[in-house]
């Protein structure tokens, strides 16, 4: 079809374009792969115990930490209470109103379960383990201390001799996944 002007008009597919698109093919291999995807991944991310167990793992980390770091810059004892109910922080065994170790924040999580476990008060550093989250410490790690120079030794020990074992391994399981936090005997390192 020729117009007045003597040009020739023509549909889409002579103006040297092609029309792209998906194939079938393609369209089913990527809602496959999103489906597995969806079956998969989406539960264990929306899984609320797997982000409370690494949050508590991590505030176990954080208070050994803290716990040795303050003994030696105040140049005292400062002791460990595990129970495999709770983690609390004193400056001595009896672990009395006294002498219990503030945290740094102004109070600890003041969860429920840490209210119960931790004589109902939110001024002393110690937490309890949220729902559906066991934790195991081992029957020598129940109780230690770290030393002014960052060592750890058993409650019962008097320095220079320590019985505290080379390596202690504190287990949090929750979520499927377990972690242990490692404090080691020589060094008082604390470590995933």
């Amino acid at each position: 079809m020729l117009s007045p002007a003597g040009l020739m008009f023509a549909g889409p597919a002579s103006h040297g374009r092609r029309q792209r698109g998906f194939t079938l093919v393609e369209l089913i291999a990527v809602l496959v792969v999103g489906g597995i995807l969806a079956a998969v991944a989406v539960p264990r991310f929306f899984r609320q115990d797997s982000f409370d167990a690494r949050s508590f793992a991590d505030q176990n980390v954080s208070m050994l930490r803290y716990a040795q770091k303050l003994a030696i810059a105040q140049n005292r004892p400062v002791f460990v209470l595990l129970n495999g109910g709770r983690i609390a922080l004193c400056f001595n065994t009896a672990c009395d109103a006294a002498n219990r170790v503030l945290p740094p924040a102004g109070g600890n999580s003041g969860r429920s379960a840490t209210m119960g476990a931790c004589a109902n008060t939110t001024a002393w550093l110690c937490e309890a383990p949220p729902n559906k989250i066991s934790y195991s410490v081992p029957a020598d790690a129940a109780a230690f201390y770290f030393n002014a120079l960052g060592r750890p030794y058993k409650s019962t020990d008097t320095e220079p001799v320590s019985s505290f074992p080379a390596r202690v391994s504190i287990g949090v399981n929750g979520g499927g996944i377990a972690r242990n936090i490692i404090v080691e005997g020589e060094t008082g390192y604390v470590h995933y």
